[in-house]
């Protein structure tokens, strides 16, 4: 079932975009105009993630006071401030009502979309059981320990990289675009950086094994594990 995403935002052409931009990546976008007509709404249910503006018509810091209340019924609810007002204050004051992330307008749908994949994955991750050692062939990968070996011998990998090989080695075989991997990785970056961190993950494992052959490029999708 796809993630339900509310949209509270005065602007009745702003709500209608992101509605429909961000409905394009499989969420069910439910829009409000008001702190009023929200909460009024979240009475039957809480969505699965708020973003917020921070003026709500004449309510001034009409959403300040909405991620209050909102918090004050769930402690864990991702909740996003979307607003053109960018002082460090206004950030700071979102971001200390509960808010889980403070950004401006002029934020691309893009990077938008990749800081909502992420706040869904960390709350993913919180509610899975605690993931056990991966053995794939000669690999071992120990996510509690953050440990990746080839052949019995460790492999240096950053943090950004171990993450990588994580994504990649779930599901081998299966092929994960650049977007799926920043999103593993918690990266906001293009494709040619994506590309750059596989280049130097093989290289680490090839440091250890010259024939080192298991992350394959599927041209113009992405990267695979080799089952």
């Amino acid at each position: 079932m796809s993630r339900v995403v509310a949209i509270v935002e005065d602007e009745p052409a702003i709500r209608q975009n992101y509605c429909e931009a961000l409905g394009r990546y499989g969420y069910q976008l439910r829009g409000y105009a008001s702190r009023a007509e929200a909460l009024a709404a979240f009475e039957h249910g809480l969505p699965d993630l708020v973003i917020i503006d921070v003026g709500l018509g004449e309510e001034v810091d009409g959403g300040f006071e909405l991620c209050r209340e909102l918090r004050a019924r769930s402690a864990g609810l991702p909740i996003i401030f979307l607003t053109a007002r960018d002082s460090d204050l206004d950030a700071v004051s979102g971001l200390r009502l509960g808010a889980d992330d403070y950004l401006t307008k002029d934020i691309s749908l893009a990077h938008l979309q990749a800081r909502i994949a992420t706040l869904f994955r960390r709350l993913d991750a919180l509610s899975a059981p605690a993931e056990s050692r991966l053995q794939r062939g000669e690999l071992t990968l120990e996510p509690e320990r953050m440990h990746v070996a080839w052949r019995e011998r460790p492999v240096p990998l950053t943090v950004t990289e171990f993450w990588l090989v994580h994504a990649l080695v779930r599901h081998p075989g299966h092929v994960k675009s650049r977007d799926q991997l920043m999103d593993a990785a918690q990266l906001v970056v293009d494709g040619p950086t994506i590309n750059s961190h596989i280049k130097r993950v093989r290289r680490k494992f090839q440091a250890l094994d010259s024939a080192f052959d298991r992350i394959e490029t599927v041209y113009g999708m992405g990267y695979r594990w080799r089952s």
